[in-house]
């Protein structure tokens, strides 16, 4: 983690490297609400959740490494790494606006002392209003 100018940087990626990102946070990701959902895909890949703005992610690497993979009501992208299968971020359908970036692809994940909320995905028409 780099921190520059009241900003924390941070980079991640799929486990080949072919997709690097950078996300740019305004508070420490030890401070940021991270989300552990059980829906159907999310709980298949142990997906944690950090929902951030467009404007906060750069991806370093070509979009056209990324294959995208939508079900149910085909408004969330899935985007997945072509070489290894990795999702490393995705464009989830509760945030149209955002990137929810899955922590456990950040560089030295390990080493964060995270705080996780459960969301019960399961049953998300009725639990999405608590985390938007």
């Amino acid at each position: 983690m780099i921190q520059t100018m009241g900003t924390h940087e941070y980079k991640g990626g799929c486990h080949c490297q072919s997709i690097r990102y950078q996300i740019n946070l305004k508070q420490s990701i030890e401070f940021s609400e991270i989300t552990l959902c059980n829906c159907s895909i999310c709980e298949k890949f142990g997906y944690l959740h950090l929902i951030i703005p467009k404007p906060q992610f750069k991806l370093c690497s070509d979009w056209n490494l990324l294959e995208n993979y939508q079900f149910n009501k085909k408004i969330a992208k899935h985007l997945f790494c072509k070489k290894c299968g990795v999702k490393s971020f995705y464009q989830p359908r509760s945030h149209p606006d955002c990137w929810s970036i899955n922590v456990r692809c950040i560089d030295n994940f390990s080493q964060l002392n995270l705080r996780v909320n459960n969301f019960d995905g399961k049953n998300w028409k009725k639990n999405i209003e608590s985390i938007r």
